[in-house]
């Protein structure tokens, strides 16, 4: 399905591109692939003043505000590296960003993103980020159950495997909204918002 529509006020919502996160090896696409996509869609979007949106996900030294909940694999214990959790220095830097904190896996549980993004009457979120099966697909599942209309930057997006990547790309969002590469996204953009 191509990529048909973008609202008056879509706002762009860029998941966990941290450091720590970032720096990680992914697939099909490398962090740095996956970055620079999304500080060109970053830019395009602050240039047409619609709001960028930078979620990071962290936890208080002692995981006290980690998930507790009982899974058969269990997530990296101990601590992490000094500064794993700054946002990546391409996308950083912007004063009218939203910057949210997340401690679960999507980035409205929890945190006032819906807030955000309704009291600046955004309707419709382009969603980048790692990792597309974790928090990205979280994302765009509340994304959608909140109401909101979703697009997936499918070239904005990467996961630990090729696998992952390619379930939520194939299976998940297209029965959660739209899809479409970097530059479709900006193709439209440019056509719809001057």
């Amino acid at each position: 399905m191509a990529l048909t529509a973008l609202d008056p006020r879509t706002a762009l919502v860029v998941i966990d591109l941290q450091r720590g996160i970032a720096a990680a090896p992914t697939q099909p696409y490398g962090g740095p692939e996956v970055v620079a996509r999304s500080a060109e869609l970053a830019d395009a979007f602050r240039a047409r003043d619609l709001p960028v949106v930078l979620v990071r996900v962290s936890f208080a030294p002692n995981w006290a505000d980690r998930v507790p909940g009982r899974t058969e694999h269990q997530g990296p214990g101990g601590s992490y590296p000094e500064g794993w959790d700054v946002i990546v220095d391409e996308l950083s830097g912007h004063p009218g960003d939203i910057h949210i904190t997340k401690h679960n896996w999507g980035a409205f549980h929890g945190t006032d993103l819906d807030v955000q993004l309704r009291r600046r009457g955004v309707t419709q979120i382009v969603l980048t980020g790692i990792a597309t099966s974790i928090g990205v697909e979280s994302t765009a599942r509340a994304a959608y159950e909140h109401g909101y209309h979703v697009t997936v930057a499918t070239d904005a997006v990467a996961d630990r495997t090729p696998e992952a990547h390619a379930n939520s790309v194939e299976r998940i969002f297209p029965r959660l909204g739209e899809t479409g590469t970097t530059q479709e996204v900006l193709q439209l953009l440019a056509r719809t918002h001057g």
